[in-house]
Order: C-alpha cells, then structure tokens, then sequence
C-alpha cells in the first residue's frame, strides 16, 4: 500500500534536467535501464485529450520495473514537484552580471517503500506498482519553458540501494492553469478620442468591443469597431494580437515580446463613420497566459488602432487571458474595460 506525503520546499534553485519520453495511447511513458533493475518504467494516465493537468487533478499512472536478482531497497517512492526558475546574464564577455531566481511550488511523494526504514528485499523478476497524487488545489501557474526561464512540473520514480547509486527515471508533465480571473470573461468595452490637425482642429472617435476577454488557443476573437472620422486623412483600422514575457529577479527585469497574428481592416475615409468587424484565429501553439508566477510572467493583449499618415495612431488595448481548451468560459453580467488610449 502506498503512503502519499505531501511537502513545501523552499530550498536554493536547482537546474531543470532534460527528459525523454514517449507518448503511448493511453498515458505517457519514460523509461530507463540499469544493471541490477532492468526497464525501471514510470507511466501516468492522461486524463484529456492535450494531456494536461490542473489545479485539483489526481494524477495516477504505474511504475514497473524487471529485476535481475533478488533486491534489498532502501526506499521506493514517486515524487512530483513543481518549480519555476529564470536565469539571464548582462555586461560584456570578461565582465557579466547573472540574475537568477526559484520559486517552489510544492513536492508530494507517493510511497512503495518509505524512507528511513530498513532495508526491504523484493524479489527477481517483474514488478508493477500504482501511484496517486492529488495536485494542490491552490493557484498555480502554467507549464512554461522560454528564452530565460521555465516553470516545469516533474514526475519522478526513484529507488534507492544501500551502498549504490539511486536509480530513478524522470518524466516532464504539462500543467495548464485554470485560476482565470473572472473580470475579464465579460464583454470589454474601449473608446479613445484624437484630435487631428494643428490649425484646424478634427478629431478622430473609435469605440471597440470584444465579447471576452478570455480565449483558448485556436479560438477566434471577433472585434467590432465603430469610428467616426471628421478629419480630413484618410484612416486604416490595424489589429495587433502580442504576447508579452517577463522575468522578475528582485528589482531587476528582462522583457521579450513578440506579434502573434495581425490583420488590417477596411480603409475609412475623411469626414466620414463607418464599423469594421474582423476576426483574428489565435495559434493553436499560443503559449497560455501566466499572471500568477512571481518571478514570470506571460501577458497577452490585444492593440486595435488607427493607422493615420504623419499623426500619432490612436489606439485602444484590450489585456487577454489565453486559457486551456479545457477552460470552459461562462460569461456572467456584462461588464465595462475602459481601453487605454493615446
């Protein structure tokens, strides 16, 4: 009978390790070979078609291994544990200041032979033992891996000999996230109002409407513009889907960013009002957003906005929230996000 415990680690950071796996029909699988123990194997169960866990899921799977001889084992355990670490250096060459940072989120083990005990003998041949573990129920932040950091969810067998090596055989699982905030499933709202013209005064008014703010990968966002035009330039409506990266070391920062998809929209003339609609696909690759992470951050945004030829684009930002396919959303009353415009 297995026995699962539960810990807080709050250690110094460690270096992810790479892995190999293998994806079978119904779970997925690593496996790794010694002398004594032969095809020491860890199999967990997917419970959906991405293969994805959350916050509250049971993770089950099997470990099995063949033995070449009967075996004394000091302790036989599973351990999942989750951790997230940036690491990113500046200066010149002969001269570099790294900036580094870890965050535990938690470390559970699930117990075939406990620690601390004596030396348990299991017999030569083939062995197959079930596991369970309950992830925290607690926000937790997605599965990530970028230019300068990683949050990485790891599953572990490890079998430990008196007097030898450990042998244990690692396995990465992908976590989405499903803390979504709720303010951003409602209807969202911007409007933004630009003067044009030195000597003569016009301005430019644009309103722009989503339905969420909320969206999974290969989801389409459907955005309405309503503008009024009573310059005398003509106007091109852009539409500009960003992700942006951030890596949080005490005080200092580094920041990435990078265009996800863009689209332009039907020229508006002078002196004249008109509505656009379009619609944007989001990739199905689109790393999800991560806004419960305090040393990283993904952030998604959506930038409508006026194109307008040697003046200042007016432009309105609608902050998104790229969730799991499994995230279903349930708008609830319609709600007002007043846009940031310029």
């Amino acid at each position: 009978m297995g026995v699962e415990n539960s810990t807080i680690d709050s250690s110094s950071p460690k270096q992810p390790l790479l892995t190999r796996w293998v994806v079978l029909q119904k779970g997925v699988t690593a496996t790794k070979t010694m002398l004594t123990i032969k095809d020491l194997t860890l199999t967990y169960d997917a419970i959906n078609e991405e293969r994805t866990f959350s916050e509250g899921d049971t993770l089950t799977g099997t470990v099995t291994m063949c033995l070449k001889k009967d075996t004394k084992v000091k302790s036989f355990f599973v351990k999942l544990k989750g951790d997230a670490n940036v690491r990113w250096s500046r200066g010149i060459p002969t001269y570099q200041i790294t900036y580094k940072a870890h965050a535990r989120y938690f470390k559970l083990k699930y117990f075939f032979i406990p620690e601390n005990t004596k030396d348990t003998e299991i017999s030569k041949g083939n062995h197959s033992y079930k596991f369970s573990i309950k992830i925290p129920s607690g926000s937790l932040p997605s599965s990530f891996h970028g230019a300068h950091g990683r949050i990485v969810y790891r599953l572990e067998a490890k079998l430990s000999r008196s007097w030898r090596l450990d042998s244990n055989v690692k396995q990465e699982i992908n976590f989405a996230s499903k803390a979504i905030s709720s303010l951003l499933m409602t209807r969202q709202v911007g409007q933004v109002d630009k003067d044009i013209g030195i000597f003569s005064k016009r301005s430019v008014h644009m309103e722009a409407f989503l339905k969420s703010g909320v969206y999974a990968p290969g989801q389409t966002v459907a955005v309405t513009v309503k503008v009024k035009n009573t310059s005398s330039k003509d106007m091109t409506p852009k539409f500009s889907l960003r992700q942006n990266v951030t890596y949080r070391v005490l005080d200092s920062t580094k920041y990435s960013w990078s265009e996800i998809c863009k689209l332009v929209g039907e020229v508006i003339e002078k002196k004249s009002e008109k509505t656009v609609s379009c619609t944007l696909k989001i990739p199905p690759d689109t790393i999800l957003s991560i806004q419960n992470c305090e040393i990283l951050s993904v952030e998604h945004y959506l930038k409508v906005y006026l194109d307008i030829s040697f003046a200042s684009d007016p432009e309105i930002k609608f902050p998104l929230v790229i969730a799991p396919s499994s995230f279903m959303l349930n708008p609830g009353p319609w709600g007002i996000f007043s846009g940031q415009g310029n």
